[in-house]
């Protein structure tokens, strides 16, 4: 029998559930059934969590300035002591999950867990290792480390300094990447690019996510530029893309307009430029991609560090309206694609799609003795 990982998420921003489907993935990439995924917020309470969802949204997208002062409430000392009093329905659901699957080591992409488990530690419940997948950059909110734990997995050097100098031990915290799916890592070197300083038109992604603001303004002012080849991507707004098709059948060179997709790993990776708001998975996979990123809407408290990160390491731009955004990009392909080369070379050294299989080795290679025998050969071949 194969030691149980379990992989503790919550639907509270993409970039948990997309770490977490990926840690996921990478664990049972060599063995099946090795990992499993577990939301006990959707467990617990699954109507409260719903609503919960759909206010954390609504804040988010229309109160920026009210989310702003909850991110900081949260960053507060005696937040993380609160935290277990508040969750007790999860906690509960917590505690039975670890009881019936009783896994090896439990690895958390949603800072909330724990505190939960160090309580279940306490009452003698809970003694495997314990490790955060941090999801953020820079701007870390220190839910993620006052509790503590066993290590924590991080996404890039600007994020570990800003961790170690609020005094967490160093020697916990590992610098591996944010986890994303392996098709980055699978298709590194074979899908390409059209050569910008050959002549190739610029290919645009523009992502719409819900709440994105002055979304058909800026996709109109895109699609208006008929020497590019861009691409929308509008979710699950049907009217907007019904519009924006309209639209794109007038130009002259085609565009494509989609709904949902799951193929935006594979989009990332075959234009030159992502124009959406900083969302932890989106950025993280377009650095995977090495594909540059012109943010257009930032998110007070977590999204700010993500956005930092491109800007500080020259690997992006930040442009707030419709005609900044064209402005920029219009920059960036100038004299054969200048600016965006540069872009796209930073985004090298912070590029890191083998970051999930990393991360499993690293776990399954410290496990407790007792679990490690149960799977020879599994941790190096994660290598």
């Amino acid at each position: 029998m194969q030691p149980r990982i379990l992989i503790m998420t919550a639907s509270y921003g993409e970039g948990h559930n997309a770490a977490a489907r990926a840690l996921e993935a990478a664990f049972n990439e060599e063995t099946p059934g090795t990992a499993l995924v577990v939301d006990v917020f959707a467990l617990s309470c699954p109507r409260l969590n719903s609503l919960v969802r759909r206010s954390y949204l609504a804040a988010i997208n229309g109160t920026p300035r009210l989310w702003r002062r909850v991110y900081a409430w949260m960053d507060s000392p005696g937040f993380a002591r609160r935290s277990t009093t508040l969750l007790r329905a999860q906690s509960r659901v917590l505690e039975e999950v670890i009881a019936r699957e009783q896994p090896a080591a439990v690895c958390s992409t949603f800072p909330a867990y724990a505190a939960m488990l160090q309580r279940l530690a306490r009452l003698g419940r809970y003694g495997a290792p314990h490790y955060n997948v941090v999801t953020d950059s820079i701007s870390i909110n220190s839910i993620w480390w006052r509790p503590g734990c066993d290590g924590w997995f991080v996404p890039n050097q600007d994020s570990a300094e800003v961790m170690r100098a609020a005094g967490v031990d160093p020697a916990r915290i590992h610098v591996t990447g944010f986890p994303v799916t392996s098709f980055f890592r699978r298709n590194d070197g074979i899908l390409a690019r059209p050569d910008l300083a050959a002549g190739a038109a610029p290919r645009i992604l523009y992502i719409i996510n819900s709440g994105t603001q002055n979304a058909e303004a800026t996709a109109r002012s895109l699609l208006a530029e008929d020497a590019w080849e861009v691409t929308c991507a509008v979710g699950r707004d049907e009217s907007l893309r019904r519009t924006l098709s309209s639209v794109a059948s007038q130009r002259a060179r085609p565009a494509s307009i989609l709904g949902w997709t799951d193929q935006i790993p594979r989009l990332l990776m075959t234009h030159h430029v992502v124009v959406s708001k900083a969302g932890g998975a989106t950025t993280q996979e377009a650095i995977a991609a090495r594909c540059p990123m012109v943010v257009n809407q930032v998110v007070p408290g977590q999204e700010e560090g993500n956005c930092e990160l491109l800007l500080r390491h020259r690997a992006g731009a930040l442009a707030r309206t419709p005609a900044e955004v064209v402005d920029t990009l219009r920059g960036a392909f100038d004299q054969g694609g200048r600016t965006w080369c540069g872009w796209n070379r930073a985004l090298q050294a912070l590029a890191r799609p083998d970051a999930a299989r990393a991360i499993a080795g690293h776990v399954l290679r410290h496990l407790p003795a007792s679990a490690a025998a149960k799977s020879p050969g599994l941790s190096e071949a994660l290598r």
